[in-house]
């Protein structure tokens, strides 16, 4: 007899849609993806903690992948309602806990620092209104992937550059 799979992978788009919307609504809480999103909080007081170049920028390093890879996770296997709101609040804490360290550490002006957090304040205030105002629907496959992959790269680069040239 035939092999019959329910993996969404080899479903229809609708079927996928469908399996997502299953997922996302069990609100299951330990799957990979959000696991991913949790140790993004776990790097934070490690990079307050420890002064070491070398070390914040493998610390950022890890921050985007773990970031790139609940992403891509997510979207193979479909959101969960908890990993809609944790994988942003993960990207929220990293970047608000490491910007004001770099600044009292004079790494960052003040000036830097406002333009690197007004943008994740702006991004803040902007999924708090579509989460007030919207259904929480958000798997929408392929939408706003590359945007997402060039802000992120280009998050990593500033942070980078300056634990780099500050030290």
């Amino acid at each position: 007899s035939a092999k019959t799979s329910n993996a969404p992978r080899r479903a229809g788009k609708q079927e996928r849609r469908q399996v997502a919307s299953r997922v996302m609504s069990r609100g299951a809480l330990l799957t990979l993806p959000n696991v991913l999103s949790l140790s993004r909080l776990a790097l934070v007081p490690l990079f307050v903690a420890i002064p070491a170049t070398g070390t914040r920028v493998a610390l950022v390093a890890a921050a985007a992948l773990t970031d790139l890879l609940d992403g891509w996770l997510a979207r193979r296997r479909g959101p969960t309602r908890l990993g809609a709101i944790l994988d942003p609040v993960a990207d929220r804490v990293f970047v608000l806990g490491a910007i004001p360290v770099l600044l009292v550490e004079g790494a960052l002006t003040a000036w830097q620092c406002l333009v690197l957090l007004s943008r994740d304040i702006a991004t803040t205030i902007g999924f708090v209104a579509y989460l007030r105002y919207q259904d929480l629907n958000l798997h929408r496959p392929g939408s706003g992937l590359g945007a997402g992959l060039g802000l992120a790269a280009m998050n990593f680069a500033a942070l980078v550059a300056a634990i780099w040239v500050a030290y």
